[in-house]
């Protein structure tokens, strides 16, 4: 796959699938990102991926990482296939469909439970940015 200019959070807005991307834009994302997930008081995750396990994998990964409350999956898929996983950390659900035609990748919605902060939706991050 093609390396991407990929040099902030700004970037990843104007692709559909996730970039490829160096250990040195990761650190940079990253750093970039904390004083969102800082000022968030929860977030909604959307994943993009080839299977749901990958999907559940994914946003496993970010439970552990920023030490978020499981979530528990309430609809699954029985079918193999390319798919979309919604997860609300504010619920705790976790829902998965088939999805076809999108691109790979983790949306991070930042939320406020104020309403007039307006959330902040950030992505398409590669599937293991968090690990």
């Amino acid at each position: 796959m093609k390396q991407q200019e990929i040099n902030f959070l700004s970037d990843l807005r104007k692709i559909n699938s996730a970039p490829v991307l160096h250990e040195n834009q990761k650190i940079k994302l990253l750093n970039e990102l904390a004083p969102y997930l800082n000022k968030a008081d929860w977030f909604t995750v959307g994943i993009m991926a080839s299977s749901s396990m990958q999907a559940i994998i994914a946003l496993k990964t970010m439970e552990n990482r920023f030490n978020w409350t499981a979530m528990k999956l309430v609809t699954q898929v029985k079918e193999n296939g390319p798919v979309f996983l919604k997860a609300n950390q504010k619920t705790g659900d976790i829902h998965v469909r088939i999805e076809f035609g999108l691109g790979e990748g983790i949306l991070l919605g930042c939320q406020y439970n104020e309403e007039s902060k307006n959330a902040d939706t950030l992505g398409p991050f590669p599937l293991n940015f968090f690990d």
